[in-house]
């Protein structure tokens, strides 16, 4: 049983609330053709549990397979930083197709970000370090490919597919709930 090397801190991509009786971290890669597969899933997912589900999104960019994914993260980390991870977070996967320098100009002028600023973050790797951090917590945690989850802190080592992660988190749902009752 593997587990989350690295606690959740507000430094984390965080959506839900933290008090959340399942928290659902996922260490993605935005080239990733299984990220964006699972990407619907995960929001599926979320849908589903509402306000019971905590969601974490970390960098884990597979650099060697995925020549855009370091600066698809490095891309995010700038919309967060300027308030809309989430939304280019969605847009990354939504496009995947496209993936190029180009792409993440287009969407930062889509979400209304400077075009211009991110060609200099990119340029200077800015949200490196960032990126960076991710994927060593990643690598402590036993994360080797992409997407790996953690539910409650303990990888799922099962099939990355909707009623596969659905039945693991509902399983930890009512673990959760069992616990509380006692």
């Amino acid at each position: 049983m593997t587990k989350l090397k690295i606690p959740i801190s507000a430094e984390d991509h965080i959506q839900g609330p933290e008090n959340a009786e399942v928290t659902l971290v996922e260490y993605g890669d935005y080239e990733c053709p299984h990220c964006a597969h699972a990407h619907p899933m995960v929001r599926r997912i979320q849908k589903r549990f509402g306000e019971k589900l905590r969601f974490v999104f970390r960098n884990f960019p597979l650099t060697q397979s995925h020549p855009h994914a370091e600066a698809a993260a490095e891309t995010a980390e700038f919309a967060g930083a300027n308030g809309k991870f989430w939304e280019m977070h969605d847009l990354l996967f939504e496009n995947q197709e496209r993936m190029n320098r180009d792409l993440f100009l287009e969407l930062a002028n889509k979400l209304e970000l400077s075009a211009d600023g991110l060609t200099e973050a990119l340029e200077e790797e800015k949200f490196e370090a960032r990126v960076r951090a991710d994927f060593s917590g990643g690598v402590r945690s036993g994360v080797n490919g992409t997407p790996t989850f953690f539910i409650n802190g303990i990888r799922n080592d099962g099939p990355s597919e909707f009623m596969e992660l659905l039945l693991a988190v509902d399983a930890a749902m009512e673990t959760e709930s069992n616990s509380a009752r006692r």
